[in-house]
């Protein structure tokens, strides 16, 4: 059966409104009710409120929507044949309403019915239970969710019995509501790949269409899994996944949402087919990435831009993605405007919201663009500098010596120089290097990398910035205070500037110019932010320059009556000098990149002084 993804969300509504559930509309991509996650990445994350039955959902007790979501996880293996970073979700649920035998028996339906599978086609998995009864930590199988399979005709042979890992769902934190799932896969009719192939397998042979869970038990803080008073079910269908296995389709860019995508790629690159691995790699990146930075930016809700933290550093990493594969491609420079015209052409029937910001989706991804590609310019033509040079001496050498063998390798301290001096990316410079027929000394490039950070840490002077010692603690503690200021004046606002620190091998107080206490939600987000940044494992750079170089290029610099027109250390936490998230002048220890921090938590917040708020943190590794 061929069908369309305009065909399938339309099916799919109408059959669920047939069974009383009240279609409603999806949520924005920015989640409001879920502050662990950037995006919302599932169906569920706009209702969570209504699942925890804190409140009724005005629509009722069965609810269906279409739901754009973003899962950035799997970001590096976009250009595969199925991994996405936005997709869309067809989603039913009830709340304290059917469960189990409805959920069940419609997903069948709609599989068999609407969409035509056989059920010969269809292997299913259940939770097979974990522990035993009387045990802490003990759940039941889910027979029941297996006995209504084989109501339906499924035989033993096809209901497989799989772990926790598998088929069970949260909680979302330590405690709360959970339980376990049913996964339907279809039978692609390849052979399996080993006696133990069976549904959740990489080989091909099964692929995943829709996952059904049921939200029964409650997790205590003591371990235990006891009934809910209250039972949901949550369901997902990925529609692209879907009419792809549907349609026979080779892969997810091959489906009709991808083809003018992909076919406005061919134009603007002037090639009528994609040959190399390499081509078609850069071809599905430059569409998934475009997808998903155009969704982003028209998004109902707004405020993602282009930037250094968060959601806003996600986006820009997703337009210099497909910025960097696009050039490779040989598509000219100002494309992230056309291609964003014919995405937003291609859903805006569906999300009337793109066409509505469609002005904002241009003027961001163009700056973005261009930003990026000043970058790039004045990176390649220092790279080609290099590689001019490199030939000049071989030319002098083997006019010398006939024996001599060229030199064809870009060394470390060259590649390192690229991205030092011009924030030119490692990859790019190693695709560069391929076309020209160089290779890269990425060995040698680690080592001057360590050892520019070294040196930073080494040229910090003797001033000891109000340190008992630089231990590593201390040294640590002390990288910790920049990214807890900057995560401050981000989340409180720019008022928020040091105004003394104190730090031990134990734990660094921080005060601050503020004048209210922080509420426990602005307390997680700057936590949060915090340890994305050293989650990120941003390097650390150091500089010398004058107070107000420092602060032309972005630097907050305090205390400044200190400060003379000598030279001044300030010290950058970032991807590259110019995409940071923090610069600060600073004259104490730092560490050579935030991934050896551990986790940071805030222990205390409480006043100072008048005006002037404290924090006490520490470091857990």
């Amino acid at each position: 059966m061929q069908i369309t993804a305009d065909q399938l969300r339309n099916l799919y509504l109408d059959f669920f409104k047939s069974k009383g559930h009240t279609v409603i509309s999806g949520a924005s991509l920015i989640p409001e009710n879920d502050p662990t996650v950037l995006f919302t990445t599932a169906g569920m994350h706009p209702l969570v409120p209504y699942l925890m039955g804190k409140m009724p959902h005005p629509a009722g007790t069965r609810l269906t929507d279409v739901q754009k979501c973003v899962r950035t996880g799997d970001i590096d293996e976009v250009g595969d044949s199925a991994h996405l970073t936005f997709f869309e979700m067809l989603g039913n649920w009830s709340l304290n309403d059917y469960f189990k035998k409805e959920a069940i028996s419609w997903s069948f339906e709609f599989l068999t019915t609407k969409l035509g599978f056989s059920p010969s086609q269809l292997s299913v998995t259940v939770f097979r239970g974990e522990g035993k009864p009387g045990e802490e930590g003990y759940i039941p199988a889910d027979e029941e969710a297996a006995a209504i399979w084989k109501s339906l005709g499924i035989p033993d042979e096809r209901i497989y019995r799989l772990p926790r890992e598998d088929n069970w769902w949260g909680p979302a934190g330590e405690t709360g509501p959970c339980g376990p799932d049913t996964e339907m896969f279809i039978d692609t009719g390849k052979p399996a790949c080993g006696p133990d192939c069976r549904p959740g397998c990489h080989c091909g042979k099964f692929i995943e269409i829709w996952n059904d869970v049921f939200m029964q038990f409650n997790k205590t803080a003591e371990g235990k899994f006891v009934p809910l008073g209250r039972h949901n079910v949550d369901t997902g269908m990925g529609v692209e996944r879907t009419i792809c296995m549907m349609n026979g389709c080779a892969t997810v860019y091959d489906t009709d949402v991808f083809a003018p995508i992909m076919a406005r790629i061919k134009e603007l690159s002037g090639k009528a087919s994609f040959e190399t691995p390499e081509d078609v790699r850069s071809s599905r990146v430059v569409a998934d990435h475009m997808r998903t930075a155009t969704f982003i930016l028209g998004d109902q809700k707004g405020g993602v831009t282009p930037g250094n933290v968060g959601a806003n550093y996600v986006l820009r990493r997703l337009i210099r993605s497909a910025v960097r594969h696009a050039r490779r491609l040989g598509i000219a420079p100002g494309f992230t405007e056309k291609m964003a015209a014919t995405i937003i052409d291609e859903y805006k029937h569906v999300y009337p919201e793109l066409e509505q910001n469609r002005e904002r989706v241009f003027q961001e991804l163009v700056a973005e663009e261009n930003r990026f590609g000043k970058t790039l310019d004045e990176g390649k033509r220092e790279f080609d500098k290099t590689v001019a040079g490199i030939r000049r001496k071989n030319e002098f050498m083997g006019a010398k010596d006939p024996s001599y063998i060229p030199d064809t390798r870009i060394s470390g301290k060259q590649a390192f120089r690229l991205y030092d001096t011009y924030g030119y990316p490692l990859e790019m410079t190693q695709e560069l290097a391929r076309e020209a027929g160089f290779s890269v000394d990425v060995e040698g490039y680690n080592e001057c990398f360590k050892a520019h950070q070294e040196l930073s840490r080494a040229n910090v002077g003797s001033a000891k910035s109000g340190l008992a010692e630089h231990s590593e603690e201390t040294t640590a503690l002390h990288t910790a205070t920049h990214l807890l200021h900057k995560a401050l004046k981000i989340v409180l606002g720019d008022h928020c500037n040091q105004k003394g620190s104190n730090i031990t091998a134990e734990r660094l107080r921080l005060d601050f110019t503020h004048g209210e206490k922080m509420t426990p939600e602005q307390i997680k987000q700057v936590e949060d932010l915090v340890n994305e940044q050293i989650k990120a494992d941003l390097p650390v750079y150091r500089d010398m320059m004058t107070l107000d170089e420092a602060r032309a290029a972005g630097a907050t610099a305090l205390f400044s009556s200190k400060y003379t027109d000598e030279k001044l250390s300030v010290y950058t936490i970032g991807r590259t000098r110019d995409d940071f998230f923090s610069k600060e002048v600073c004259t104490g220890p730092h560490v050579e990149h935030t991934g050896v921090l551990g986790h940071f938590r805030i222990k205390k917040e409480e006043s100072s002084s008048a005006g002037v708020r404290r924090i006490k943190a520490v470091l857990e590794k």
